[in-house]
């Protein structure tokens, strides 16, 4: 999408470029505040409309499309005025003028170096920021500042970002180019030009933020770091913003503290975006000795991670974080010391790396995130699936929904979704005490009608006697990977929960209970599901292997579904998976290798405007052959017709060669999730039939 942004109050026309846009309906955003209209007579550009009080950051931006609802774009909303690059600028004479002030879109060059100029004045200070990471592009920038020659002054490779003093009124240039001279659509860039001090460029939210803020936490800190004293004395509780500034900062605040009190520490710095990791020690302070009473260290993940985006062992998302949760305990009344640093500051000197800390007493509390269930290949890789919440006609789809627990809480959460379109339902499969993690189950009728919604996902718990709801972030990867092992996954938060359905593809295969109702039987008993299959793909191989998610059920020993199989009948022993009495909510799910056909009903369309294009070529060349010999304006007239006639057939050909290999055929593989399948287990003497 170019341009990736625009100013508030301003329209501006963008252009959608991406896989599998066939009939884009509508290009929406996850602020009302943001808008678009399609240009007439031109395919994927649209005329998006920036409401004046729309909030600088960055929002989501999507199209609706013949398959539904795509994956997010960034789209930066700032105050600056903004250009497009238009014409190449890779060389010193090329380059691009920019006034100071000025935001400038633009995609890398490959194998080359982007060139831009502006007007620097003495004593001006001007702030130079290359924006990639944050707003979904896979640019790694190199910036260079140089002098009118080109002669590099100021270089930054890690950072994107330079402040620079000009020491002569004149011109000056800045180079862009990517660290391993990669470029297209796909790395594109938001160069910003501004007056020092300038405001850093919004960014997208890492997965780790879903654990920020606290229910209820005032937007702002109630107390600023002192940044003259060396020991700043505060009284618990406490919620301090402050930051890691100049390089080797270590702030300490100063507290009494009595006998038996139990606080909980936060510290959020990593993030609210900077690249930190806090750590703080806390001290009993006697005369002039001091002990350690506790440090603090990460937020561990609730799901181990996988180790490089593609191992067996974990998913690609990270809902862990470098920031502090952790307590320490009084053990005698007296003054305490807590000190706060940044792992990585000890040579970096920035005052955008601020930090907030908060001391509390337990509130106990919970976080959630939701992300697509990642795929493990039959070849031991493992596909990070970036798949918004597009449902197919048939399909169930499964999300795992984990949970970062805060200040002790342990009980188990209720996981619903609501605001879902017609044709959808959801079933939040809990997650049980203790546990780190649940599952969501979306599932699309066999015949729904094409549709979108905003849903909301939330989970449910009693806390301290009280019934408490909390909003759960999904999280999505920025691009789809492909190849796991040619790139790293880059995940994110999302901005809210788009669901859509389609009705021009359907799932490769539908499992569901033969009855839609609650399945009974008593503990130790076996319990029989009869499943109905529907198979509208072929499949490679003789068999589905098939194991279940769900709490209580995730033991299930794994079991075979013939392929092509109407019925089949799950028998669980609920002996072995110990059970105790209880609702129960679960699905079956299953990995297969399918032949896909991509949207085969464009196949007869393109074919039939082939045949059109070739009886208009036909009837043309018919015309200039009669006119030839008679009429000379005539016959320059119906030449110029054929070779219309000709382009068109030309292009007519190309379409139907391009929708016929593409609706040919392939292996793909997928994740198949049955339908969700309650049951209640009863107390009572266990027998062999199950009722």
């Amino acid at each position: 999408m170019l341009p990736m942004g625009g100013q508030c109050g301003t329209s501006v026309d963008v252009t959608i470029t991406g896989e599998n846009l066939e009939d884009i309906r509508e290009l929406n955003f996850s602020t009302p505040k943001i808008t678009a209209k399609p240009v007439a007579g031109v395919d994927k550009k649209f005329t998006v409309s920036i409401a004046p009080d729309t909030p600088v950051g960055v929002y989501d931006a999507r199209v609706i499309s013949r398959l539904g609802i795509s994956s997010a774009r960034a789209f930066s909303v700032g105050t600056l005025p903004e250009v497009t690059r238009t014409t190449p600028n890779n060389s010193l004479e090329t380059a691009m003028n920019l006034p100071v002030g000025t935001i400038c879109n633009a995609t890398m060059t490959r194998r080359a170096v982007d060139y831009y100029s502006f007007a620097g004045v003495k004593g001006q200070k001007v702030t130079v920021e290359c924006a990639a990471a944050g707003i979904d592009s896979r640019l790694t920038p190199v910036l260079i500042l140089a002098n009118e020659r080109g002669q590099d002054l100021v270089v930054n490779r890690t950072g994107g970002i330079i402040e620079f003093d000009p020491p002569a009124d004149g011109k000056y240039v800045i180079k862009v180019n990517d660290l391993t001279f990669q470029g297209g659509e796909r790395h594109f860039y938001r160069l910003v030009l501004q007056k020092a001090p300038g405001a850093r460029h919004p960014q997208t939210q890492l997965v780790s933020a879903m654990s920020w803020p606290p229910a209820d936490l005032a937007p702002k800190a109630a107390q600023q770091e002192e940044v003259a004293a060396e020991i700043q004395k505060i009284t618990l509780p406490c919620d301090i913003a402050g930051a890691f500034f100049p390089a080797a900062d270590v702030d300490t605040y100063e507290f009494t503290a009595k006998k038996g009190e139990t606080w909980w520490v936060e510290v959020a710095s990593e993030r609210l975006g900077p690249n930190t990791d806090p750590f703080v020690l806390v001290q009993q302070v006697k005369g002039d000795v001091l002990t350690d009473v506790a440090e603090l260290y990460d937020i561990a993940p609730p799901m181990k991670v996988s180790s490089n985006g593609y191992s067996y062992d974990g998913p690609p998302y990270d809902a862990g974080s470098p920031d502090v949760l952790g307590k320490f305990e009084v053990k005698e009344d007296g003054t305490y010391r807590l000190a706060v640093r940044d792992l990585f500051g000890g040579t970096r000197s920035n005052p955008d790396n601020i930090y907030r800390l908060i001391v509390r007493q337990a509130a106990p509390d919970f976080a959630l995130a939701a992300w697509a269930v990642h795929m493990t290949l039959r070849n031991g890789d493992r596909a990070s699936l970036s798949k918004p919440m597009a449902m197919r006609a048939g399909e169930s789809r499964a999300f795992e929904v984990v949970v970062q627990r805060r200040d002790g809480f342990d009980g188990e959460i209720d996981i619903k979704m609501e605001g879902l379109p017609p044709g959808i339902t959801a079933t939040g499969l809990k997650i049980a005490k203790g546990k780190a993690h649940g599952h969501l189950i979306l599932t699309a009728d066999a015949n729904p009608k094409s549709g979108f919604s905003l849903g909301k996902i939330t989970g449910t718990a009693m806390i301290n006697g009280k019934s408490v709801t909390r909003p759960c972030r999904m999280a999505s990867m920025e691009w789809p990977v492909k190849d796991a092992k040619g790139e790293i996954p880059a995940p994110r938060l999302m901005a809210d929960a788009p669901v859509s359905v389609t009705d021009s593809e359907g799932a490769p295969v539908t499992i569901a209970p033969v009855e839609n109702k609650v399945y009974e039987a008593a503990v130790g008993q076996q319990l029989k599901i009869p499943l109905k299959l529907t198979w509208r793909n072929e499949f490679n191989g003789s068999s589905l292997k098939v194991k279940a998610y769900g709490e209580g059920f995730s033991g299930i020993k794994e079991f075979d579904i013939p392929l092509k199989a109407a019925n089949h009948e799950s028998v669980i022993d609920l002996a072995a998976l110990k059970l105790a009495p209880g609702d129960y909510t679960f699905a079956f799910q299953t990995l297969g290798i399918c032949k896909y056909r991509y949207n085969p009903a464009a196949v007869p369309l393109a074919e039939a405007e082939q045949k059109k294009a070739e009886q208009l070529l036909a009837s043309v060349a018919a015309e200039a052959k009669k006119t030839a010999a008679t009429d000379a304006n005539a016959a320059k007239a119906a030449a110029e017709k054929q070779k219309q006639a000709e382009a068109a057939m030309t292009a007519a050909a190309s379409r139907m060669k391009a929708v016929t290999t593409a609706a040919a055929p392939t292996d793909t593989v997928e994740i198949f999730v049955s339908q969700p399948i309650r049951v209640k287990v009863t107390p009572g003497t266990p027998t062999t039939a199950a009722k």
